[in-house]
């Protein structure tokens, strides 16, 4: 999942509010996505888009902690992992 990475935050006009510490934050699906995107530019992409977009479109479906763990068709990212779900 893309939650580790940072995300840079854009300066805007008007400034940040007074005390607003929040940092922005990526979608979870958003490797997924970018997995799509580079998909278009890999060849033909009526044969290349298809693969990433049925996993982009499984993790958007998905639960928080549900994500598909198929590893990245054209990005050269570690497969995102499943946390251990505990049971009492």
């Amino acid at each position: 999942m893309s939650e580790g990475r940072p995300v840079p935050r854009r300066e805007s006009p008007w400034g940040l509010p007074e005390g607003d510490k929040r940092e922005p934050k990526a979608h979870r699906c958003n490797d997924r996505a970018e997995d799509v995107v580079q998909a278009c530019f890999e060849g033909n992409p009526f044969k290349t888009v298809p693969g990433p977009f049925k996993l982009f479109w499984q993790c958007m479906r998905s639960k928080p902690g549900e994500e598909p763990t198929e590893p990245y068709t054209y990005l050269q990212l570690d497969p995102p992992k499943r946390a251990e779900v505990k049971l009492e």
